[in-house]
C-alpha cells in the first residue's frame, strides 16, 4: 500500500501523476459523452423534428449540432485545467474565446434559419431579383456577425482594434487599399442588384465571358461557361462594363439570303418571294408584330440574291434551332415546288472565235 501510495505520489512538473491521470481521465470522458450525445439524444431529436410540419426545427437542429458538440470540448477542456490547478490569464482568455467562438458559430447559422423570411421580405424590393438580394442580405448578416465576433475575441484578448489599424503605419495604408477594392465590389454588387442587370439563372456576356450567372455575391460574380468552367468575376469589373444578357429579349433572329440560279424566269423569282412571304406570315413560330422582310436585292455573280429578315417568338436555343430549322426546310421546299434550284459559286468562261484571217 505505501509502495502505491508513493507511486501515485510521483510529480511530472510539480504536478501528481495522479492529477494528470484524472485530468485527461475526465477530457476523454467529455469526448466520450459528445459521441453519446450525437449518436443517442441528438438523434433521437432529429428524428422529431422530421416529423414536424415546420422545417424551421430541422434547420435550427443543423445549426445548434456544430456548436453544441464544439461545446463538450470546452467543458472538457475547462476540466482538464481546473483539475490540474492551471489558472493563468492565458488559460482565461482562451477559454473565454472558445465560447466567443461557439456563440457566434451559432448566429452565424441562425442567420440561414430564416432565410424564407428574408427571401420574403426582399420581394419588397422586386420580385424578379428577390432571391438575389436576399442572398445578398444573407451573405452580409453573416458577414457582420463574423467581424462583430472577431473583434469581440481581440478586444478580450486586450487588442484595440481601430488603433491597431491605426499604428500600422505603411501597413494600415495598404489595409485601407485593399478596404477601397472591397467596398468597391461591394457597392458594384448593390449597382448589379439596383439596375437589374442580370439575375441567376441568366445568360449574359460580360466582356469575353460568356454563361450562366451562379451566384451574385458580396464582392464577386459566379458565372458558369458553355464549357463548364467556373468564371468568378469582381462586381466592380461587371458594373463598369458593358453586359449583355440574352435572357432578357424575348425573340430571336433570323437574317439571311439565299441565291437561285440565273436561268430562274423573273416571274418564278417573284413567285418564290411571295410563297416565302406567305409562308412566314402563317407560320407559329414567326414573331408576327416584328419586321419580317422578303425582297430580291442581289444580282449576284453567280445567283439571283433574295434576302430574308425575320424573328422568332422563342428565346430558347433549342427552340429556336427547331423552328429555325423547320423553316429552311419549308424555304427549300417552296424553291423545288418553283422548279428551279439554288444556285452555288461557279464561273464561266467563253471563248471568242477568231477568223484564220485575222491571224495572218
Amino acid at each position: 500500500m505505501e509502495q502505491f501510495i508513493k507511486y501515485i505520489n510521483v510529480t511530472f512538473f510539480e504536478i501528481p501523476l495522479y492529477k494528470i491521470a484524472l485530468a485527461f481521465f475526465v477530457f476523454f470522458l467529455f469526448l466520450f459523452l459528445r459521441k453519446v450525445f450525437t449518436l443517442t439524444l441528438l438523434k433521437a431529436i432529429k428524428q422529431f423534428t422530421k416529423k414536424t410540419i415546420t422545417d424551421i426545427d430541422d434547420k435550427i437542429l443543423k445549426v445548434l449540432k456544430g456548436p453544441t458538440r464544439f461545446s463538450f470540448i470546452i467543458a472538457g477542456f475547462y476540466f482538464f485545467a481546473i483539475i490540474l490547478d492551471i489558472n493563468s490569464i492565458f488559460l482565461h482568455h482562451i477559454i473565454k474565446s472558445l465560447v466567443t467562438v461557439a456563440i457566434f458559430w451559432i448566429l452565424f447559422g441562425t442567420a440561414s434559419v430564416f432565410d424564407n423570411f428574408i427571401y420574403s421580405f426582399s420581394k419588397k424590393f422586386g420580385k424578379d431579383l428577390h432571391k438575389e438580394i436576399g442572398n445578398f442580405l444573407i451573405k452580409s448578416i453573416k458577414a457582420f456577425i463574423f467581424i462583430v465576433g472577431t473583434i469581440a475575441i481581440l478586444q478580450d484578448w486586450g487588442i484595440n482594434v481601430s488603433a491597431f489599424i491605426a499604428s500600422l503605419g505603411i501597413g494600415g495604408l495598404a489595409f485601407a487599399l485593399a478596404a477601397k477594392d472591397t467596398a468597391a465590389n461591394l457597392f458594384g454588387g448593390l449597382t448589379i442588384l439596383a439596375d437589374q442587370s442580370l439575375k441567376i439563372g441568366d445568360w449574359v456576356k460580360v466582356g469575353s465571358v460568356e454563361g450562366t450567372v451562379e451566384d451574385i455575391g458580396l464582392r464577386t460574380t459566379k458565372i458558369r461557361t458553355f464549357e463548364k468552367s467556373l468564371i468568378i468575376m469582381p462586381n466592380q469589373t461587371i458594373a463598369n462594363s458593358p453586359i449583355e444578357n440574352y435572357s432578357r429579349r424575348g425573340q430571336r433572329r433570323i437574317k439571311l439570303r439565299i441565291g437561285v440560279t440565273y436561268d430562274t424566269p423573273r416571274e418564278t423569282l417573284q413567285k418564290i418571294v411571295k410563297d416565302i412571304t406567305i409562308m412566314l406570315q402563317n407560320h407559329p413560330k414567326i414573331a408576327q408584330d416584328q419586321t419580317l422582310l422578303v425582297r430580291f436585292d442581289e444580282f449576284g455573280d453567280s445567283a439571283l440574291g433574295i434576302f430574308i429578315y425575320t424573328f422568332i417568338s422563342t428565346a430558347v436555343w433549342s427552340d429556336y434551332l427547331e423552328a429555325k430549322e423547320n423553316i429552311y426546310l419549308k424555304i427549300m421546299e417552296i424553291v423545288e415546288n418553283n422548279k428551279t434550284e439554288f444556285a452555288f459559286p461557279s464561273q464561266s468562261i467563253y471563248i471568242e472565235k477568231i477568223n484564220k484571217e485575222d491571224t495572218i
